[in-house]
């Protein structure tokens, strides 16, 4: 799997490789407080916090294990948003999958859309069995994308995560290959 990220397609988005060029758009849900509240990394505050996230994603496309994708919406050619596979154990063949969506495209369905195609792609060209996320308590609306991708409940990991100056709780999801009726 090493060095492919392929271009994934679905009705409404184009996942594709992030580029320097998105650096604006990232920047513009980056740097909003809805956007940012319910994930482990701070408000964006300059082009400067932004330009270092994609130096980041970059390097893991040169590195090679780099599973990330910047979601375009296709209606405007504009990135929304990201898709990433948080970690990718072949050994074991398991995944975890993060997101985030500018705060102007939610509840539209578009998350869970880019959601089901890059496990999809985990399972069928990946040869994943387990794929699963995780989220703050309080973070309603990836709970929501995790259960309309048919992800299953299997419990909240007290304390796992410190983000924000702060130990905070997370719900855990997860779907198995042979649960994907996709």
């Amino acid at each position: 799997m090493r060095n492919s990220l392929p271009e994934l397609e679905t009705e409404r988005l184009i996942l594709r490789r992030i580029t320097e060029n998105d650096l604006h758009d990232i920047n513009e849900y980056g740097g909003c407080k809805e956007v940012s509240q319910f994930v482990s990394w701070e408000t964006h505050q300059s082009l400067e916090d932004t330009k270092a996230f994609l130096d980041l994603v970059l390097q893991g496309y040169e590195q090679g294990d780099s599973y990330f994708w910047g979601i375009i919406l296709k209606e405007n050619n504009k990135l929304i948003g990201t898709i990433n596979y948080v970690t990718w154990n072949q050994k074991h063949r398991v995944g975890e999958i993060g997101y985030v969506l500018s705060h102007t495209c939610w509840r539209r369905g578009l998350m869970t859309e880019a959601a089901t195609e890059v496990i999809r792609f985990g399972f069928r060209e990946g040869g994943l069995v387990r794929i699963q996320a995780k989220c703050f308590l309080e973070n309603t609306g990836s709970e929501g994308v995790m259960k309309k991708c048919g992800m299953t409940y299997e419990g909240t990991l007290r304390q796992a995560m410190y983000a924000k100056g702060k130990q905070h709780d997370l719900k855990l999801y997860a779907i198995i290959k042979n649960d994907d009726c996709k």
